[in-house]
């Protein structure tokens, strides 16, 4: 079963809330946190900017967005080792599981048709 495009979209905006409000329910790190809300912010912008059901400005093709989060998710792997050895196991462990999740809604996803189709 594939994710189609309004689902994906209600999805990252929900990323974007749970990115911005995990600092403060995970007590990450400061520099995590401050890693955190950029990327809250970068995922914000790539959503609102992409062209499916959710997005406002429509400028993003779905499929230059899905290849964007798939190199996400891989530099996030990178980023969490990284992190960890900064700032310890909380911010390796947050920025592993997020970059798996992001990694399993990339594969989930029906990047070639768009709802709006």
């Amino acid at each position: 079963m594939k994710i189609n495009s309004k689902i994906h979209g209600t999805l990252d905006y929900a990323s974007v809330l749970f990115l911005w409000a995990s600092p403060t329910l995970f007590g990450l790190p400061e520099n995590t946190s401050y890693f955190t809300y950029v990327l809250g912010f970068i995922h914000l912008t790539l959503t609102i900017l992409t062209d499916f059901d959710l997005g406002l400005i429509k400028v993003i093709p779905l499929k230059i967005h899905g290849i964007i989060e798939a190199v996400v998710a891989v530099l996030l792997g990178v980023t969490a080792l990284f992190l960890g050895s900064i700032e310890g196991t909380i911010a390796r462990n947050f920025y592993l599981i997020f970059a798996v999740v992001l990694a399993g809604l990339w594969f989930l996803t029906e990047y070639k048709k768009n709802t709006l189709d």
